[in-house]
């Protein structure tokens, strides 16, 4: 990896670029991709079928497009049991995790017998979608359902993409945990359609959440505001800030969690110490020569991977707040104090026994984090994700009264008549 000195040169437009770097749909994708979600809108289940066929090689039918309690069953005979127990353990830990994020209603009596409140409920009907082909990520599953249930959502339904007809065992046993409803076979742009605009064999849902690619994130943005989404995801990032206590074979192996992900994943160390980014990049090309996805994780490193040297902590942390990661390790010996200093992350790992590897499986916050700079902003997965509020206003006519002329007097600001009057005739028929 290599090594930037921020002392001697300006690293603002090599960290620009590589936050930068997400994938963003060209003219092709796009069009393909209106394409296919006008058509399902339009055609329905035909349309899915058609599709999923073209784009997973595999031909179903409406009867097989639908996951049955069977499959489900069998899934269970087909894993290993302490591979299961694992499952299991996250699932607890998220619910627990999730349960602590809920709210409830609240009413307020204000003077002359006036009642305001704020009313919240959860969505009806939400719908996960899972990546599927090579990819196997059961806790994507339970970290994307187990909020919505928490919340109160009835009705959860999973799309994920089964290119040979099946679907891994542990994405069903996952989403059997999670509590999801109903399980379909199709994958892609057609599936995020289906699910937002319903088919006769899919049924529509309120909001979309989940990772996919590039026709998938598109897709997203398509339907976005006929139903809602969590976020657009980018590709994986880490950031570690490491001072002259961290160990660099544990740096090491952080960076390169995030960078076997893919080609357009980050990670970047930013150290007050020279000598600990030096040992860190020696600790990352022996550790990478026997990884498995060595090829992927070098691509990454080799393009979107920095060692950033800077003068202090301070420094720092005010780099890492302009980078704003998805993952941000503290790696230092006083990681509570510098968490002061930190405005922008979309996790953060305190210490040098928590490895982001604990926050994407068992330890119970949401891995579904904003990226690409957008922690700015954006805020993780949560209960409140699923939930929708409403205001609630009830006023005497004595607390009517009491605020009509100034309710009259904006409205005549805003030259709408109407709006006045709806005050002014109920002042002068009482």
């Amino acid at each position: 990896m290599k090594i930037i000195d921020a002392q001697q040169c300006d690293v603002a437009a090599e960290l620009k670029r590589i936050v930068n770097r997400g994938e963003t749909a060209t003219d092709e994708v796009a069009v393909a991709v209106k394409e296919i979600v006008d058509r399902v809108r339009r055609e329905g289940d035909p349309a899915v079928l058609e599709y999923t066929e073209k784009f997973d090689k595999v031909k179903l039918n409406l009867k097989h497009i639908k996951i049955s309690p069977e499959e489900i069953k069998e899934a269970y005979t087909n894993v290993e049991p302490k591979k299961v127990e694992a499952l299991k353990l996250a699932a607890k830990n998220i619910k627990v995790f999730h349960e602590k994020q809920k709210h409830t209603s609240w009413i307020s009596q204000e003077p002359d017998g006036v009642i305001l409140g704020n009313l919240v409920r959860p969505l009806r009907s939400v719908g996960v979608y899972v990546p599927g082909g090579k990819a196997c990520y059961p806790s994507s599953v339970l970290m994307n359902a187990i909020p919505a249930r928490v919340a109160g959502v009835e009705q959860l339904v999973m799309c994920c993409p089964a290119p040979g007809g099946d679907l891994n065992p542990y994405i069903l046993i996952a989403a059997d945990i999670a509590g999801i409803n109903e399980i379909y076979k199709i994958g892609g742009a057609q599936a995020i359609a289906a699910m937002a605009y319903g088919t006769a064999s899919i049924p529509k849902v309120d909001k979309i959440v989940g990772p996919g690619n590039i026709y998938v994130a598109t897709a997203k943005r398509y339907v976005f505001g006929h139903v809602d989404i969590d976020m657009i995801a980018g590709p994986s990032e880490i950031l570690i800030i490491a001072d002259q206590s961290a160990n660099p074979s544990y740096v090491a192996a952080d960076l390169l969690s995030q960078a076997e992900h893919d080609e357009l994943a980050s990670a970047l160390l930013i150290t007050n110490s020279r000598d600990v980014a030096e040992k860190v990049s020696t600790e990352v090309e022996l550790q990478i020569s026997t990884m498995i996805r060595k090829e992927i994780a070098r691509k990454a490193l080799d393009r979107f991977g920095a060692l950033v040297v800077t003068a202090n902590l301070v420094e720092a942390a005010e780099t890492s707040n302009a980078i704003a990661p998805e993952h941000l390790e503290l790696a230092v010996e006083k990681p509570f104090e510098l968490l002061s200093l930190i405005k922008n992350a979309g996790a953060i790992f305190l210490g040098h026994s928590t490895p982001e590897s604990v926050g994407d499986y068992i330890a119970g916050p949401n891995h579904v984090l904003p990226t690409g700079g957008t922690a700015r902003f954006f805020s993780p997965l949560s209960t409140d994700s699923f939930l929708k509020k409403s205001s609630l206003l009830f006023y005497t006519q004595e607390g009517l009264e009491r605020i009509s002329d100034a309710v009259m007097q904006i409205a005549d600001i805003e030259g709408l008549e109407a709006h006045g009057n709806t005050i002014k005739i109920r002042i002068e028929k009482k």
